[in-house]
This record gives C-alpha cells, structure tokens and sequence, in this order.
C-alpha cells in the first residue's frame, strides 16, 4: 500500500476529555491522516493539547469557525496559526471584511496555515435554511459563500460533498474543499443529512475528508483508518 504525502483523510477528535483524545491519536499513523480538534475538545483541553498533537507530527485542524467583528477574528486567526497548526477556519457568514482580515491575522503569524471558510453546515438542510431567512436554494446558498470566501483570499471552504462538483467547476481546481459527513458505506448517518462514501467524496473534487466515528470508535481505529486509505489509493 502506497502513503502518499499529502493525507486526504483527517480524523474529527470528537472527545470531551484530552486524555480519551490522546488514548486515540497514540493508535493513529500521522503518515495518513490528519487531526481535527473541535470547540468541545479544544474548550477541555486549550492550546497545550494542539501543540502536543503537533509535536506528534500531526497535522492540526483547528476547527473554531471564528464568526466576530474583523479586528477580534484578526487576532484569533493570528493566535491559532502560531500553535502551528496546518488549517483553520472561520465562516463564510461573517462576510468579506472579516474574512479579508482573517487572511491578514493568518499572514501576520509567520506561519502558513490553510484558511478555509464554513459555507453551509452540513447538519442543514433546506427547510433549515428556511428556518433562518435564507429563501435561496441550498446549492445557490453554498456557492455565494464560497465565491465570497475565495474573493476574500482564502484557500478554501467546507461543504458537503454534494457541492464539490459544482465549486470545483465553478472556483476551479487550486479552491480547496473539505468535507464533513464522510461516512463508509458500513456505518450509520449520526446527525449528518448530506453524507457520501470517502471514494465518492474524491471522486466529486474535495481535496480532504473529515472522518469522526468510523475511525473513532470503531473497535481498531487504526485498522479502520488503514481500510478507508487503502480504498482511496484504489478508487
């Protein structure tokens, strides 16, 4: 089996105890995948826990989705790209202003992580979108926020999969897409309404797959973190 050098799979720690994350990433191969540390985790167990993944030779998402006024999503992003981190995030919503100064806080820092933007979370759907004030399609919702997004100087976006073909066509193929919802054909939905298979996921255009319980809390992590790599090597 070949290990590429770039990983596509990154694994969401989903965990409310630094310790169980830990436990987990201590069964994982950073040759293959990626880590995502979320509010719930990063809450626990604060910068320390990103730093300690990075001297892992992980390469951190730090998913926050910062969403404020400009000048405080400035300072943050500049914060979190000097834990090291390889990607974070802010969302789309917040608009071109704070997601141009994202991009400034980011270039601040000295380091060069990935910024990606939160188009249209992957648990909404339609009615949900309804639900808000958004009367637009979901598709049409999900491309504004990306060409906004991209127009801000950022790298990419999350979305669902769904949606890859489309940005990919329309942002072209440098626009980088990260996809939640990922999920073997094996394993159950959760509370994800948007999901595909990681081939699929590939196959459509997104660049990185964010995959949390089929890997987390399957009974060999690794095994299944090894199964999904070796069925994108051979799609």
């Amino acid at each position: 089996m070949s290990i590429g050098p770039d990983p596509r799979i990154v694994v969401a720690l989903d965990f409310a105890q630094p310790a169980d994350a830990l436990h987990l990433v201590e069964q994982l191969n950073p040759a293959i995948c990626r880590l995502k540390v979320g509010k719930e985790l990063f809450t626990a167990a604060g910068p320390q826990l990103v730093e300690t993944l990075v001297n892992k030779s992980f390469g951190v998402f730090l998913d926050l989705k910062f969403h404020d006024i400009p000048t405080t999503v400035a300072k943050a992003c500049e914060a979190a790209s000097r834990l090291g981190v390889w990607m974070l995030n802010v969302h789309a919503s917040g608009g071109f202003d704070m997601m141009q100064a994202a991009r400034e806080g980011v270039s601040r820092s000295g380091r060069q992580p990935l910024l990606i933007a939160v188009t249209v979370l992957t648990s909404m759907n339609q009615s949900a979108l309804l639900q808000i004030g958004v009367e637009d399609t979901l598709q049409n919702q999900v491309l504004r926020l990306a060409a906004l997004a991209q127009q801000s100087g950022l790298d990419g976006v999350v979305c669902s999969a769904q949606e890859a073909q489309m940005l990919k066509k329309k942002l072209g193929p440098e626009f980088c897409l990260v996809t939640p919802g990922i999920r073997p054909k094996s394993a159950s939905l959760d509370d994800q309404s948007r999901v595909v298979t990681p081939a699929q996921a590939l196959t459509w255009g997104s660049d990185y797959l964010v995959i949390g319980r089929p890997i987390t809390q399957a009974e060999n992590p690794l095994l299944a973190l090894e199964t999904i790599h070796q069925e994108l090597q051979q799609r």
